[in-house]
């Protein structure tokens, strides 16, 4: 899609007009046609695809379904040993030996953070394309479908269902920061809100310390973004270890860093990060002036934690990085629906062009 058409495309999303007061948090009946991402919509979606392999991936500390969408066939490789193997034995081709011929592999794990909606959204439009050419909205993607078709896509539409059952909005345009804050992180045992960093200062976040149960958690009161990776206390970590992540916050949308992984791994996800904010640039979307550092971790202290992107890595080789979306509350990024929906979508456009620009080697 060219900048001149996704402009048209903004122009013409439209979306209702708000009443005096109001926000699109509080009146889910005027939210656009495209703004799908309630269990109810994911269960819709799973039931009604055709070209996409659905299953069953794991349950999650409150028995609820995650799924596992997958399109593209899967490269049978040769592998001799795990990726930790095979590095320590000088030849990470032990563990896949790939010659570039082979489909590249995205994975796209939806929002870990319960409340962090945006992903979900995205998603929903994604698979749309995925199985029509269109989203939900019925605008075309043919660059995007093209790149899709070439690639083995895995989706997780949502990666935390307990916490987004707990969450009781639709939207959070125009909210209010310190609802978001509540809701999302939860509420001390007095009443007072949770807030970052400290919400991550206790893992699980149980008994007494625990108000009101933020969306941030699974029903066990777990952050899946800093499990323990050698002996997960989660049944979804297990699941989630080959998965990329889609996260949301109220600020301008970034690739983040990911900590512990080589520079080489850095630098790829540096250079995506610039082509994609450029992109954003190009279409009038807030963007950030350039891409994470190549930084050296843990020059200063505290480090910098080992998470879920970085695991990733450690386990399969890729190159992980989290994504954050703004979510429009008050104070943060201003951002309408419409934006919100092109920024993810640019960022699949973009992720699937680099993928295929880029196959792997190791030979």
């Amino acid at each position: 899609m060219t900048r001149r058409e996704l402009l048209f495309y903004l122009r013409g999303l439209g979306g209702a007009t708000l009443l005096a007061g109001e926000s699109f948090a509080a009146r889910t009946d005027l939210l656009p046609s495209f703004w799908k991402n309630r269990l109810p919509d994911v269960d819709r979606a799973m039931k009604q695809a055709k070209k996409g392999h659905v299953q069953l991936l794991a349950k999650s500390a409150g028995q609820r379904d995650i799924y596992l969408v997958t399109y593209g066939q899967k490269d049978n490789l040769v592998s001799t040993a795990n990726y930790n193997s095979a590095c320590g034995g000088n030849d990470p081709a032990s563990y896949r030996r790939k010659d570039g011929k082979q489909k590249p592999v995205v994975f796209l794990l939806g929002p870990v953070h319960g409340q962090e909606i945006e992903g979900v959204v995205g998603l929903m439009n994604l698979l749309a394309v995925a199985e029509t050419g269109l989203d939900l909205y019925g605008r075309d993607w043919p660059d995007l479908a093209a790149n899709l078709a070439r690639c083995r896509l895995l989706i997780v539409p949502v990666g935390n269902p307990d916490g987004r059952a707990r969450c009781s909005v639709d939207s959070w345009v125009g909210a209010d920061p310190h609802v978001h804050e509540r809701i999302g992180m939860g509420t001390q045992a007095d009443g007072t809100n949770y807030v970052w960093p400290m919400v991550k200062r206790f893992h699980p976040m149980q008994g007494a310390r625990v108000g009101q149960l933020g969306s941030y958690f699974n029903d066990h009161g777990m952050n899946l973004m800093h499990d323990d990776w050698f002996e997960p206390m989660a049944a979804e970590t297990g699941a989630y270890l080959f998965i990329v992540l889609l996260h949301s916050h109220n600020s301008r949308p970034s690739v983040e860093p990911t900590a512990y992984v080589p520079r080489t791994v850095k630098e790829t996800i540096r250079t995506f990060a610039n082509r994609l904010y450029a992109r954003y640039r190009a279409a009038a979307l807030p963007a950030r002036d350039s891409g994470p550092e190549t930084e050296e971790d843990g020059a200063t202290f505290p480090p910098p934690s080992f998470n879920l992107a970085s695991a990733l890595h450690h386990v399969c080789g890729s190159v992980a990085f989290v994504h954050e979306c703004p979510s429009g509350v008050k104070e943060g990024a201003p951002v309408t629906h419409e934006q919100i929906l092109a920024i993810e979508m640019l960022l699949y456009e973009e992720l699937f062009q680099f993928a295929v620009e880029r196959p792997v080697r190791w030979v």
